[in-house]
């Protein structure tokens, strides 16, 4: 493999990089778009990714050093993609372009990335876990796709990912500007009884125990054309189409089956879903789910939204009692990102309480922010819920969050959300444990400059 150069990353370095059936793109200029696609032999792909804490990093480390940190990124994914074409397209950015003849490709390249860079990298001595993005765009080598096209649909994907914090994948040729609703709810209820969804969790961290006491289910989409949907295109169709039944009764039985094997390879973890407000009113999904849980004995906690009650509160209010009166565990989720109402909230059944990662993001470069966590949790405590804060991303957010008595956290300096398979042994290893060492001298230098203000 050529080494890849240290600096001069404006002249967009490049490296000939040997996946199997996957072939090299040829590439025009220093432009870092895909070129002239010399065989057309099914798909092409782009795939852009990006150091996500970058600007953490850079404060931690200092510049001369997280500027050469792509290197090291590009360095990692070429071991992955031996017959990619890698380009250093930034100090933050790595472009991959490669060929297939199946569509699968790309999404097998993006978990196997995945996976690879979820790895710390050894800095200077030192271990950091380096977050990357990835947005990524397919299209047909056969009828000259525009290459403008590939990599705008790829930026757009990475704009997409950047939200939803998951990697992100649009097809072209499926005509990636508008999306076909009706066609769309149509597959829904096809891949809800196909072996097209999965779930991934995301752990959450108690800080006081140190320890993982539960996970949080999240349903993904592998679309066998369109590649990975996104929740937020299908989640509202479900609930307009009514397969928001279907699709949660999916999640919940798949959830019982995957908690079984945890608790087979030791790990006996309560698993949180995300339930849709519209099923707070419906008398027959509640009364399914309860013989669910009954039958099998499973600890599951119920994860909703504030706005969610208010559209029934009268229903909602007493389907979530009878959830908890069978050892649901019900959580607020997102306080904060709406109507905050404390006539509703003093009335939820409800264990934990889930700030919204818009405060949290912000917690240690904001005014404002720590004194409405700080409130948020003094508030949760005082009506006997334990409070989780979402989107932890930095040593420094952890420990001023446990400096403020939060319970626990859950966000990227844990993990991302990971498949079962990873969750095992990420679980067995105890890698939080570490993660938790590297905090605290941070914990001690903000307990103080917390307590003195």
């Amino acid at each position: 493999m050529r080494e890849f150069p240290q600096s001069h990353f404006a002249n967009r370095v490049q490296a000939d990089v040997p996946l199997g059936s996957l072939s090299p793109i040829s590439q025009v200029g220093g432009g870092g778009v895909p070129g002239h696609f010399q065989r057309p032999i099914g798909w092409q792909f782009l795939i852009l990714a990006e150091i996500e804490n970058f600007g953490v990093l850079r404060r931690h480390l200092g510049r001369p050093r997280v500027d050469t940190l792509i290197v090291d990124v590009a360095a990692r994914i070429s071991a992955v993609l031996p017959d990619a074409r890698i380009v250093i397209a930034g100090r933050d950015m790595v472009e991959i372009a490669f060929e297939s003849e199946a569509r699968l490709a790309l999404d097998m390249a993006i978990t196997a990335l995945e996976t690879a860079l979820d790895l710390p990298f050894d800095l200077d001595g030192e271990s950091h876990r380096v977050h990357v993005q990835f947005g990524a765009s397919a299209g047909p080598t056969i009828g000259a796709r525009d290459e403008v096209q590939l990599i705008e649909e790829a930026e757009r994907a990475l704009a997409d990912a950047r939200s939803e914090r998951v990697a992100v994948a649009r097809d072209v040729s499926a005509g990636a500007e508008s999306v076909d609703r009706a066609q769309l709810a149509s597959d829904l209820t096809i891949a809800i009884n196909t072996d097209q969804l999965f779930l991934q969790y995301q752990p959450k961290v108690h800080l006081r125990r140190q320890e993982i006491t539960s996970v949080e289910a999240l349903v993904r989409w592998n679309h066998p054309i369109r590649g990975l949907v996104l929740p937020s295109d299908f989640i509202p169709i479900a609930e307009e189409s009514r397969d928001i039944v279907a699709l949660t009764l999916w999640t919940i039985r798949r959830s019982i089956r995957d908690q079984k094997t945890l608790a087979a390879n030791g790990h006996d973890l309560r698993i949180f879903i995300n339930i849709a407000g519209v099923l707070l009113a419906d008398a027959r999904f509640v009364r399914t789910v309860c013989a669910l849980i009954e039958a099998s004995g499973a600890r599951l906690g119920f994860e909703i939204t504030e706005t969610s009650v208010i559209r029934d509160p009268e229903s909602a209010i007493a389907n979530l009692k009878i959830f908890a009166d069978i050892g649901i565990v019900i959580a607020i989720d997102d306080y904060g990102a709406g109507l905050s109402s404390l006539a509703y909230l003093k009335q939820l059944p409800a264990r934990e309480l889930k700030i919204d990662k818009l405060f949290v993001t912000q917690l240690t470069s904001s005014n404002r922010d720590p004194l409405i966590v700080r409130s948020t949790i003094d508030l949760a405590h005082a009506l006997e819920m334990e409070v989780v804060a979402e989107g932890v991303e930095t040593p420094a957010a952890m420990a001023l969050l446990s400096v403020m008595g939060c319970d626990m956290i859950q966000g990227f300096l844990i993990s991302r959300p990971i498949n079962l398979d990873a969750l095992i042994p990420f679980l067995t290893d105890e890698k939080h444990l570490a993660i938790a060492a590297d905090v605290r001298a941070p914990f001690n230098r903000l307990a103080t400059v917390w307590k003195r203000g």
